[in-house]
């Protein structure tokens, strides 16, 4: 059954249903977006997350997301497949791998760009991952802007009957990623045999399960990739695997009241959005070294910032 991204499937332990679309970024470049939406704009720090990919690159291609700026939020790169080289106006030049994880803290404001490096574009390759934005406790809005990278082996792996999971970034299951996060949060990806059973942990009061691949059952209702199931607090919720599946699991605390979005910024305060918007406009943000190139400011009204 298809439904449109602003029906609801009624279940007593979901609060809502996100039924992304893909979008094309650039030629052979797709992306769907799950955070923010019409039907929720957060799961618990999480105000935006986008599927990227998966992608096949031809010889001469790749990925080009210019230097670009970011207020209030720490950036979120995880990778299933291919490679991201990361620039920063910090000086940081990481390449990030499937495993790895990029934790880039935006605060009072940092500039970045994502590409393919040269000798990966000159044989073409695949690119699948995801990356969201974790928006920044009222009292951290305006830190210091950091990067730090994690290989893969120092995330935590757990498994168990059917289950495979890597902790990402949070705690669950009474283990805790390396990355240092500013709020309680939670964020795992998730890999499902077929016929496994899985109960997601309750103890955090905002959850979500965005799918990548796969199919899951839960009380006889179906969902696939590109779907991102909202959990009602505290309510108790069993997967089944129809197929070997993956996805993340997100959430954590709620936020300390609403954030304003202006294309890379996030806030609490629309008069802040409005001074980054001069400050970039202005070249006040520090470059991007190896950069000449940069993403303008949008014009009025702005689009959340795609991807």
């Amino acid at each position: 059954m298809s439904w449109d991204v602003n029906e609801t499937r009624r279940h007593p332990s979901l609060e809502t249903v996100i039924v992304t679309r893909t979008r094309e970024l650039s030629e052979g470049f797709d992306v769907r977006r799950a955070l923010p939406s019409v039907q929720r704009r957060m799961v618990g720090p999480f105000i935006f997350l986008d599927q990227m990919g998966p992608a096949v690159f031809r010889s001469g291609q790749g990925l080009d997301v210019r230097p670009h700026p970011h207020i209030g939020l720490s950036t979120l790169t995880y990778l299933i497949e291919g490679e991201i080289m990361h620039r920063d106006g910090l000086g940081t030049v990481e390449a990030i791998r499937p495993g790895e994880v990029n934790w880039m803290t935006a605060g009072r404001g940092i500039a970045h760009s994502e590409r393919t490096r040269t000798e990966l574009r000159e044989t073409g390759g695949r690119l699948f991952g995801l990356q969201a934005w974790v928006a920044l406790p009222k009292r951290f809005e305006e830190t210091e802007p950091s990067f730090t990278h994690h290989e893969a082996s120092e995330i935590p792996f757990i498994e168990g009957e059917g289950a495979q999971m890597h902790l990402i970034a949070g705690a669950l299951f009474g283990k805790r990623s390396p990355v240092q996060t500013f709020s309680e949060l939670f964020y795992v990806d998730l890999a499902l045999k077929e016929g496994a059973r899985f109960a997601v942990p309750a103890e955090h009061e905002e959850r979500g399960i965005y799918l990548t691949e796969g199919s899951l059952e839960v009380d006889g209702m179906v969902f696939g990739p590109g779907e991102l199931l909202v959990l009602r607090p505290k309510s108790d919720l069993v997967l089944k695997a129809l197929a070997p599946t993956r996805g993340v699991l997100l959430g954590g605390e709620p936020m300390d009241g609403p954030r304003h979005i202006f294309w890379n910024f996030v806030s609490s305060s629309k008069e802040r959005l409005e001074q980054a918007k001069e400050d970039w406009r202005e070249g006040r943000f520090a470059p991007v070294p190896q950069e000449t190139e940069f993403i303008p400011l949008p014009e009025e009204p702005a689009p959340v910032r795609y991807p």
